[in-house]
């Protein structure tokens, strides 16, 4: 039925991909990796979603990137069907959906321990404000959290810097409008878990 309504399974499995990712950038044998579909197919589809508005594109290091457009006038409306409210939209050839799989790295990553902010940036969203790609603050296990980060870097064929510290380490850093956290409140990324609205209160910080 969403297939019908949306024109074809590679585009819903797009979509599905970008509004999962906000802020994220994918280049598209990234993206034909990722929702299993032929690169021509993956080619015509974001031609078609670029006309529209619906995402953009940028070229960096020969390279071109794609990514949901935020500003796009329907934006909050897609994002609630394509960012989490379908569920099992497009199977994958081994049976698991994108959406399957987006659980199964959450649930992965309430294994690390109690996680009060996690974040994608760097590699992620092509910005290096921050000089990480990864970031949890709570009280993890680390060697769950390295099991967690060598499996991510299985899944996204990169290799993944990425710093840890405690709740108490993170406020305290934000009270003094340490470097790294202020460069963390100031680069594009995606969050994963933000439980005390950490980030909020981190640019409403720097605005001032």
């Amino acid at each position: 039925m969403i297939e019908q309504l949306f024109g074809s399974k590679t585009r819903v499995k797009l979509l599905q991909l970008f509004y999962s990712n906000p802020n994220r950038s994918f280049y598209v044998r990234e993206i034909t990796r990722k929702i299993d579909e032929q690169i021509n197919s993956v080619r015509r589809e974001l031609s078609n979603l670029l006309s529209i508005g619906i995402i953009t594109s940028d070229n960096t290091n020969n390279k071109l990137y794609y990514e949901v457009n935020q500003k796009y006038k329907y934006y909050e409306p897609l994002h609630q069907i394509f960012g989490g409210g379908v569920r099992k939209i497009a199977s994958k050839k081994d049976g698991v959906t994108p959406d399957e799989q987006q659980a199964e790295a959450e649930s992965d990553l309430k294994a690390v321990g109690h996680i009060d902010l996690a974040v994608y940036t760097g590699q992620f969203t092509r910005d290096e404000t921050a000089g990480i790609d990864f970031l949890v603050v709570g009280d993890v296990n680390p060697n769950a959290l390295q099991k967690y980060v060598d499996a991510l870097e299985t899944r996204e064929n990169k290799t993944i810097r990425y710093t840890t510290m405690s709740l108490p380490d993170f406020l305290y850093r934000q009270q003094i409008r340490d470097r790294f956290a202020t460069a963390i409140a100031q680069s594009k990324k995606q969050v994963l878990v933000d439980l005390h609205n950490l980030l909020t209160e981190l640019a409403v910080e720097n605005e001032e």
